[in-house]
């Protein structure tokens, strides 16, 4: 009898025991169910907040362009085109033209004055407008700032480079005029004024029209003829390509470097063929750099009675 009581008793423990093991495991699996439902739900949810936000698009935004130097805003720009590679490419164009306008200064050279001190001169402010475009051609939605790459150029001449720099004559060129012809002649003169004394350190650019300036009735230029499309007209500064091409001959005899120059649309008669420079405000210009490793002076002197021009470039004795 104990021994049956024993089997049922033992029976009942294990049907006991799997009942609960049963219990536990059913439960424990609704647990994990639950977990994982959940785990699934969040993972949608994601999903679903991921496909709601909205995508960024260079197009879609607005970016700062700034100084480079300073870093001030100048403009701001959306790409609303970005995408139209054609259209976008001559719309950034157009813009960098736009700024440089703005922002381009042409450098003003020093002088030398009659005690042999420097005097004047302002530097040179150019947009890269290349630069710039490849700036806005690589847009992201990370950077909203643009750099307008800007650079500034001082003219590179100090009063110890300019010690005795006028000893040594690099080239000399002269060119005639009537003496009678007071008009034009005063015009000459007035052009070579205004380039006598120019110094020029290394890598120092030239413009003539930027050191001559405009040429007008208050500034003393006189009507005179010059040529316009192959015919002698009268204009106000008349025979100022006398002394640009004057000019161009001696810093061409120096072996500066020339950067612009234009032929006159009919043959001069004060220089040889094809050793012209015209020159025209808004125009025209003839420009220059000093190629050299050290500063020169430019010297001009129109003399009205003997009907000579004449212009001379001249360094140290020691430079050379």
């Amino acid at each position: 009898m104990k021994k049956v009581l024993g089997a049922l008793l033992l029976g009942a423990t294990i049907v006991s025991a799997f009942i609960a093991y049963s219990m536990y495991t059913n439960h424990s699996a609704k647990q994990t169910a639950a977990i994982e439902q959940k785990q699934a739900a969040k993972k949608a949810e994601k999903k679903t907040e991921k496909k709601k936000k909205p995508v960024l698009k260079v197009e879609d935004l607005t970016y700062q362009l700034k100084d480079s130097r300073t870093g001030q805003v100048m403009k701001e720009f959306k790409p609303v085109h970005y995408k139209d590679k054609d259209i976008y490419d001559q719309e950034i164009k157009q813009l960098a033209s736009e700024l440089a306008k703005g922002i381009d200064t042409p450098m003003q050279n020093i002088k030398m004055d009659a005690n042999g001190s420097l005097t004047g001169g302002s530097k040179q402010i150019i947009l890269k407008e290349a630069e710039l475009v490849k700036n806005l051609q690589n847009l992201n939605t990370k950077q909203l700032d643009v750099k307008v790459p800007i650079y500034e150029t001082a003219p590179n001449v100090t009063a110890a480079s300019a010690q005795g720099i006028a000893d040594v004559s690099l080239a000399s060129y002269s060119t005639r005029f009537r003496p009678s012809d007071t008009s034009r002649n005063r015009n000459v003169q007035l052009s070579a004024e205004a380039i006598n004394n120019v110094v020029l350190g290394p890598g120092d650019s030239f413009s003539y029209n930027q050191t001559v300036g405009k040429r007008t009735a208050e500034r003393g230029y006189q009507p005179a003829p010059e040529i316009i499309n192959k015919q002698l007209v009268m204009g106000i500064g008349g025979g100022i390509c006398q002394t640009s091409s004057t000019l161009f001959n001696a810093i061409d005899g120096a072996g500066l470097q020339v950067t612009a120059r234009s032929h006159h649309s009919k043959h001069v008669g004060y220089v040889p063929a094809g050793r012209d420079a015209t020159v025209s405000w808004g125009g025209p210009d003839f420009k220059f750099t000093n190629n050299k490793d050290y500063p020169v002076i430019i010297k001009a002197y129109a003399n009205v009675n003997t009907g000579v021009l004449t212009v001379d470039v001249r360094t140290s004795q020691r430079s050379i």
